[in-house]
């Protein structure tokens, strides 16, 4: 079943890197406030890389002055590669937090998760954007197709901030 507003987060385990490597992030710590989630198939890829990431980077000012405490990335892929991903799209400049969803188990509990085997993507989530206020959806929209950025944008997704 996939989440919907007034669904509140579900409980899991994320991944970044750290000082001293991979650490575990609950996704307790964004219960908490306002949070701009939104997740996608994965780093490096051309949707994601040269339109979704981008269109947070750019609002990323823009929602921190509408009261948004964090924006948050999710991906899966290991911790390493969305670090090196975040460091290259300018997402950590901008604040934006990029998570790694590496083995998929937060997506799943979202009902997010798609396979396209021609591309090689097993379990990865669905492109989506969203607001939390105290870790319950306010806002959720998922795109029809892994390869559009519409609705699912920072531009979109401000509007409704």
């Amino acid at each position: 079943m996939t989440i919907t507003t007034g669904d509140k987060l579900p409980q899991g385990q994320l991944l970044r890197v750290g000082e001293n490597g991979p650490e575990s992030l609950s996704t307790d710590s964004m219960m908490q406030g306002r949070v701009a989630l939104f997740g996608l198939p994965g780093a490096f890829t051309g949707t994601c890389t040269n339109a979704h990431m981008p269109s947070f980077v750019r609002t990323a000012d823009a929602f921190r002055q509408k009261g948004i405490d964090r924006i948050i990335c999710i991906a899966v892929n290991d911790p390493f590669v969305v670090k090196a991903w975040s460091d290259a799209t300018g997402a950590e400049n901008a604040g934006i937090e990029v998570l790694a969803d590496a083995d998929g188990s937060l997506t799943k509990a979202l009902g997010l998760n798609f396979d396209a085997p021609p591309v090689g993507f097993f379990g990865r989530c669905k492109r989506f954007a969203s607001l939390l206020r105290d870790g319950t959806f306010e806002v959720i929209d998922v795109e029809d197709s892994p390869g559009s950025c519409g609705i699912s944008a920072g531009e979109s997704l401000l509007e409704k901030a």
